[in-house]
């Protein structure tokens, strides 16, 4: 069985790093807990570190899991029995616009780290969580409550720290280690948003509208506005909606999702015909493999997150004016048409700056980093890691990063259809990739080709 860290399941194409959270705060510990002494002890260092409504449960094999708030922020830690001074700070993906942030209440049962947490507690290592401000793009925020949770997690006695995190949780890694050169001893990226969200933003307005001209006037066709610097559906229910937030959310979700599915069936009825063409325009134009996930989840993040990207970034931070598209098997009027069809946008410079702090790699960091990204991944393209590798050789900081690359893998979907995932690493893989990261950090030697496979 693969987990992932934003596993693509059935239909939706995405999960956000997240579950709901029911934290009580009337009591220091739960019921039928009983602190031992060094868990006393941390508990105490907590409240005198400035944590909040902190709640202690048992942990496995005799170790404690801490919920609390931070500065009004919430956060979970898992610390183990035996535990070595050293913690794993995970950063968390994508979450849609609207919904509400999380940590989870017990990051044993609901793991956003696909097996890593559970290894390193085994391992004697302690893992927190810390939830960011906002839903949507919310790097700047999962990079600042991260290093609030540090500081608390400092004060506790940890001498030791790693960064994790996949999707954009990759994001808020690099933003970490740039940022705050000093403030941890190694790092790991899975499926990352490494290069920036510039890059990404573009591909995902590209796709979206590929996607609106080229099924113009057919079934495939998704609903909502058409303007790619807006939003295509809102992702609040409207005043008196009878259907809840998360609920009207996947509601819309699959409003866009519906009619993916459906040209990728009538192509796959007919693997010559028009629909089949349309799909390999689309998947050339957004740089995404023709996939009904890899269309499909870019597509429907696009549609339900431009307008949180332009709040986020304080404007729009992609424009392609004057750009000439060259959509695959067109001819020369057909692309002309397509380029007179595309909608044209300009870039906000305070916007390019933005992102550019939250994040654009520069490639500068100096501790072992390791990224892991299959070769096929629906959402945050490869293109992403192999950049990476280039702006940090730009750099000469090669001798501080190990990539690895492994094969895609795919999931089913409705209709005898089935789509890559994002994400979707084996327990094995992010075990692996941790350890080669965390070996690297003890011995000063760099791991071989085939730490992570």
């Amino acid at each position: 069985m693969r987990l992932s860290l934003a596993a693509l399941p059935l239909a939706l194409f995405i999960t956000h790093m997240g579950v709901a959270q029911t934290v009580p705060a009337t009591a220091p510990a739960a019921a039928g807990f009983s602190l031992d002494r060094q868990q006393a002890m941390l508990l105490e260092r907590a409240r005198r570190g400035g944590a909040a409504d902190l709640v202690a449960t048992a942990g496995p094999d005799g170790g404690m899991v801490l919920n609390g708030t931070i500065q009004g922020r919430r956060f979970v830690l898992g610390v183990p029995a035996n535990w070595n001074g050293e913690m794993i700070l995970f950063g968390q993906g994508y979450a849609t616009p609207g919904s509400t942030p999380t940590v989870p209440a017990d990051p044993f049962s609901k793991d956003p780290s696909g097996g890593t947490f559970r290894h390193a507690y085994g391992e004697g290592i302690a893992f927190g969580i810390a939830a960011t401000d906002k839903s949507g793009v919310a790097t700047e925020s999962g990079a600042l409550n991260a290093m609030r949770l540090r500081a608390l997690a400092a004060k506790m006695g940890t001498r030791r720290f790693y960064a994790l995190g996949g999707s954009m949780g990759g994001s808020i890694v690099m933003t970490l280690i740039e940022r705050y050169p000093r403030a941890f001893s190694g790092a790991v990226s899975m499926c990352g948003v490494t290069e920036g969200w510039l890059p990404l933003v573009q591909q995902l307005a590209d796709i979206r509208g590929a996607y609106d001209i080229l099924t113009a006037g057919t079934p495939y066709a998704i609903p909502g506005d058409k303007d790619l610097t807006r939003s295509a559906l809102p992702t609040v229910p409207p005043p008196g909606s009878p259907i809840a937030g998360d609920a009207f959310r996947e509601q819309q979700k699959m409003k866009l999702i519906a009619p993916v599915l459906a040209l990728f069936q009538a192509a796959k009825k007919s693997p010559e015909g028009s629909e089949a063409r349309i799909i390999r325009q689309i998947a050339a134009i957004g740089g995404f493999a023709p996939d009904p996930a890899a269309i499909g989840a870019p597509l429907y993040s696009a549609a339900l997150g431009m307008d949180d990207i332009i709040a986020t970034m304080g404007g729009l931070p992609i424009g392609n004016r004057g750009r000439v598209y060259a959509p695959p098997e067109m001819t020369p009027e057909e692309a002309a048409d397509f380029n007179r069809r595309m909608p044209r946008y300009d870039a906000d410079p305070a916007a390019i700056a933005y992102a550019r702090a939250w994040h654009q790699a520069t490639g500068r960091f100096r501790i072992p980093l390791v990224t892991v990204h299959q070769v096929i991944d629906s959402l945050v393209p490869f293109s992403q890691s192999e950049n990476l590798g280039r702006i940090v050789a730009r750099a000469g900081n090669g001798a501080r990063i190990a990539q690895y690359a492994v094969p895609a893998t795919k999931f089913p979907l409705p209709g005898g259809l089935e789509g890559y995932a994002h994400c979707g690493f084996s327990p094995a893989q992010n075990i692996a990739a941790f350890d080669a990261m965390r070996l690297w950090v003890l011995t000063g030697k760099r791991p071989g080709p085939d730490a992570v496979r």
